[in-house]
Parts: C-alpha cells; sequence; structure tokens
C-alpha cells in the first residue's frame, strides 16, 4: 500500500513539472551592413520636440524596421525645471548627450536633437532625409536572452572584422505605446502616446568581445524591444541589432 502512494506521488510531482512553463532563449543577430543608429533626444517638457517624436514614431510603420534601422528615444530631465516633469526622462541620459558634446560629435545640448550613428544630425529642422548608410562590414552581432520569469541575462558576443580595442556594448530595453498626458509647462494639455521610448539603458566597455548583462523585469501585456549595439571609443557604431522581444 504504501510502495502504491509513492508511486502515486511520483506520478504526480512528474505531471506538475511537465505542466510548469518552459522559456526559451532568444537570439538577436545581425551581420554585415549595420542597420542605422537612430538616437533622439527629447522632452516632455520642450514644445519644439513633439513633432520629432512624431518622426521617430513614423519607423513603426517601417518594413525595414530593425534589419536598417533602429530608432532610439532618449527622454532628458534638464527641461523638468519649466514645470513639467517627464516621466520618462532620466538623468544619464542627459549625461550621455553631454558626453557626446564633450567627445565632439555634437556641437551643443539642445532638444530635439538627433544623432545617426553617432554623428549629429540637423537635416530634420530642413525636413531632410537621413543620411545615407555608407557603412560596409559590421561584422557579427549576437546577443541572448534567457527568458526568465523574474530579472533576465543577456549574453553579447561580438566578431568584429577587424581586430578592435576597448569596446563598449549598449543594450536598451525599449517602451512602446507609452501615454502621457501634460498638465504643465510648455506642453500644457497635451497628450502624447511616445513609442521607442528607451526605459533601460546599460553599457560596459571591456578589453574582450563578450559581455553579460542583467535587465530588470518586465511588465505583462506591454510590448518591447531590445536594442543592442557596439560603439569604439569616439562613439560610432560598429554594428547593431534589435527586434521585438517575444
Amino acid at each position: 500500500m504504501m510502495n502504491c502512494r509513492i508511486a502515486q506521488t511520483l506520478t504526480l510531482l512528474g505531471s506538475l513539472s511537465l505542466a510548469l512553463p518552459t522559456f526559451a532563449d532568444q537570439v538577436f543577430q545581425h551581420q554585415g551592413k549595420p542597420p542605422q543608429l537612430i538616437e533622439l533626444y527629447t522632452s516632455e517638457g520642450c514644445s519644439s520636440c513633439p513633432p520629432a517624436d512624431q518622426f521617430l514614431g513614423n519607423f513603426l510603420n517601417n518594413p525595414n524596421l530593425w534589419t536598417d534601422f533602429v530608432p532610439l528615444a532618449f527622454h532628458v530631465d534638464y527641461w523638468d525645471y519649466l514645470g513639467w516633469k517627464d516621466p520618462f526622462a532620466q538623468t544619464k541620459f542627459k549625461e550621455q548627450q553631454y558626453n557626446y558634446r564633450r567627445n565632439g560629435n555634437i556641437k551643443s545640448v539642445y532638444t530635439p536633437g538627433w544623432l545617426v550613428d553617432g554623428k549629429e544630425w540637423r537635416g530634420f529642422f530642413q525636413s531632410r532625409k537621413l543620411p545615407t548608410n555608407t557603412q560596409k562590414n559590421g561584422g557579427l552581432l549576437q546577443a541572448t536572452l534567457s527568458n526568465k520569469i523574474k530579472n533576465q541575462e543577456l549574453k553579447v558576443s561580438y566578431q568584429p572584422p577587424q581586430e578592435q580595442h576597448k569596446l563598449t556594448a549598449h543594450v536598451a530595453v525599449i517602451g512602446f505605446d507609452q501615454y502621457s498626458e501634460v498638465t504643465a509647462g510648455e506642453n500644457r494639455g497635451r497628450s502624447f502616446l511616445h513609442q521607442f521610448v528607451v526605459l533601460h539603458h546599460q553599457s560596459k566597455q571591456q578589453k574582450s568581445y563578450d559581455w553579460q548583462f542583467t535587465l530588470p523585469s518586465l511588465q505583462e501585456n506591454q510590448r518591447y524591444a531590445l536594442a543592442v549595439w557596439i560603439t569604439t571609443a569616439n562613439k560610432a557604431p560598429l554594428q547593431a541589432t534589435a527586434n521585438w522581444i517575444e
């Protein structure tokens, strides 16, 4: 009788283990000609930014999204003093923009501020098209996301077309359909539905071509994408890969 109960218990435990959900790893990969990395520095506290936000959001309808274009919206906080605190702004994004200026990638810090492939782009203000992507072989970039219930581990590996030193790997979690109602400041009374909002960003510089990151938990029933890119010491992107998080 005891043996029967043990057998029944083991059978039940086995069936429960089979019923547990499995989380398959997701691989992000790009090889050859890199996509254009499009960075927008924006703020809900700036009345000049909504047209730029809309321009960036239009990439959602581009059939070459992620393969040819990786759009990113970094919300900065230096306009918060005008009366509205941007809920998506992070101080480190402001510092990132100032680092671009110190490095010579941009001439001044302002919003809306654009960088395409690490270079300042002012063509938006003249309604010009994006500059032509002249990059050729950016090597092989691969990122593996281990889907867990809580924190997610991301392993990044890069094979450059030629030897490089002290490369930096960047990782961004991108949010979509981020709704906001502005009740003060220059955009008072307006509501926004933001796309390509960088919600989380990490970067690491090291000598090897392998990196590891821990990403924060994500809310259910939300649409997210992940972008990974590699830059040199002068902040020029060598390769990038991005896609929707499954």
